[in-house]
């Protein structure tokens, strides 16, 4: 028995075929073009999307001759918002992208009248432009055109697992997750429902909205003549992050993980207990079929990956992401450069959408080795920022595209004082979803069988000279308070 998962990443989609021993026996991928139509905005295509995950789809598939696919399984880019027909499924606007800041002014008025306070108890989360509600109601201001068939029905809003379940099953289900839903600002985190009181104060119509479904268990089912001629139960989804804790078999309260992607993110099983503070965010991490919710605590941290990717496509200093680890080694230290990535403004701890990027403590000795390596200690430093702020942890476990850097990897170790934990599966994204999809068909019968197939790696033990390694990070922090602000 085997799963077909779906990753819809922020640059790529990727498709998986994930055995029942939790090994990934085939996969497929393909990109999608980022737009930036001014600066701070980031937008996707919604039907690019969907013809990389056909292609990436079409891939596995002629890869793959082992036993039938049970089920498929969705996880996806969380907080970026698209809108499209629900009779003929186009998009009539890009999507907006969760990276993307043109509504830090709207965020600014909505704090100035006093919103904030009451947003954060119902949603667990701050008025930032990264969060889902802000971007519909900035459409809703600035294309009413759009917005009128929002209201009247014709048009559906919703995040990237809703389009493409929308997709994949020829449009008869607009439905999502809690763990989607939970980064919308618009979902009453407690209760685990939509909240009127939120969609009047962004002016979203709840009739827009998909149905809240379970994580695992029947959700949806694809059509054929839509998706490659298959025709399987949808019976997973979640948001990247929650699906990455999840494949890292986080299942127990206080168990941690960060994935390096785009952006990285630390999440903490919190159990049942929503645990609220003034630099990290509350968030469902998924709602088991029988409707009991379990959170995290969790630090975004905007650009870690793609500060790498402009490396490599925006100044063109590295060929590829994975050559990144070869050129820093070849230096023992940055010489002094840091380099503070708020491409994209700064997430946690932060929070300052105004932040801008910076490299700073050139000389004329300066190489490109020394700014790669700075670019790579600065994900450790993002990372250990929000460590410092959540209760401690004895390990870390790590996923994502960047955990194959055993620089970074150990990097990071010698930032936090504790052992990072690296499985066989970096991959762990899509196999959070393939395990979500299985657990709902019987693939798997239970998260104690999920366990089982948590392989350990590698294990990065921290280097002993703490003080070089605190030495680095309060000259990052210096970086980072002078990077505060610059997009006024």
């Amino acid at each position: 028995m085997s799963v077909l998962a779906i990753d819809a990443g922020t640059t790529g989609v990727t498709a998986l075929v994930v055995e029942r021993d939790g090994t990934i026996a085939v996969k497929g991928y393909q990109e999608f073009a980022q737009h930036f139509p001014r600066p701070g905005w980031v937008e996707h295509a919604p039907e690019e999307i969907w013809q990389a995950t056909l292609e990436a789809t079409r891939q596995a598939l002629k890869a793959y001759d082992g036993d039938r696919l049970e089920a498929v399984g969705i996880t996806n880019q969380r907080e970026t918002v698209m809108v499209w027909d629900r009779e003929t499924l186009a998009a009539p606007r890009r999507a907006i992208v969760w990276q993307d800041r043109r509504t830090a002014d709207l965020c600014t008025r909505l704090r100035d009248e006093g919103h904030e306070a009451r947003v954060r108890e119902m949603t667990g989360l701050r008025l930032d432009p990264y969060f889902s509600g802000t971007k519909l109601m900035w459409l809703r201001e600035n294309e009413p055109h759009t917005w009128a068939l929002v209201e009247s029905g014709r048009y559906a809003v919703g995040t990237v697992d809703s389009y493409l379940i929308a997709r994949m099953s020829r449009g008869t289900y607009h439905v999502t997750d809690v763990s989607n839903a939970c980064r919308t600002l618009l979902l009453d985190l407690e209760a685990g429902d939509w909240s009127d009181e939120l969609c009047g104060l962004f002016g979203v119509p709840r009739d827009a909205l998909p149905e809240l479904v379970p994580n695992w268990g029947e959700i949806a089912v694809t059509d054929p003549a839509s998706y490659l001629g298959l025709s399987l139960p949808i019976a997973g989804v979640a948001g990247d992050q929650q699906s990455a804790l999840f494949g890292q078999t986080c299942f127990d309260e206080g168990d941690s993980k960060c994935t390096y992607g785009t952006g990285s993110f630390v999440l903490t099983n919190t159990g049942s207990t929503v645990q609220r503070s003034d630099s990290l965010l509350a968030t469902a991490a998924w709602r088991a079929p029988d409707g009991g919710i379990t959170y995290a605590s969790e630090g975004s941290i905007f650009v870690t990956g793609a500060a790498v990717q402009w490396l490599r496509d925006g100044i063109q200093i590295v060929g590829s992401a994975s050559e990144s680890q070869a050129v820093a080694s070849t230096v023992e230290d940055t010489e002094g450069v840091v380099f503070v990535p708020a491409l994209t403004g700064l997430g946690a701890p932060d929070w300052d959408p105004h932040a801008r990027g910076m490299i700073i403590g050139l000389t004329r000795g300066t190489t490109r080795a020394h700014i790669v390596r700075a670019t790579l200690e600065a994900i450790a430093y993002e990372v250990r920022d929000v460590l410092d702020v959540m209760p401690a942890v004895s390990s870390l476990r790590v996923d994502g595209g960047a955990a194959a850097n055993d620089l970074l990897c150990q990097i990071q170790a010698d930032q936090l004082g504790v052992p990072v934990e690296r499985p066989t599966v970096v991959e762990t994204t899509g196999l959070g979803a393939a395990f979500l999809a299985g657990l709902g068909t019987g693939v798997w019968g239970s998260t104690d069988d999920l366990r089982h197939t948590w392989r350990l790696d590698h294990r990065f033990e921290p280097g002993a000279d703490r003080a070089a390694a605190d030495a680095g990070h309060a000259r990052w922090r210096d970086a980072v308070e002078r990077s505060k602000g610059w997009a006024t």
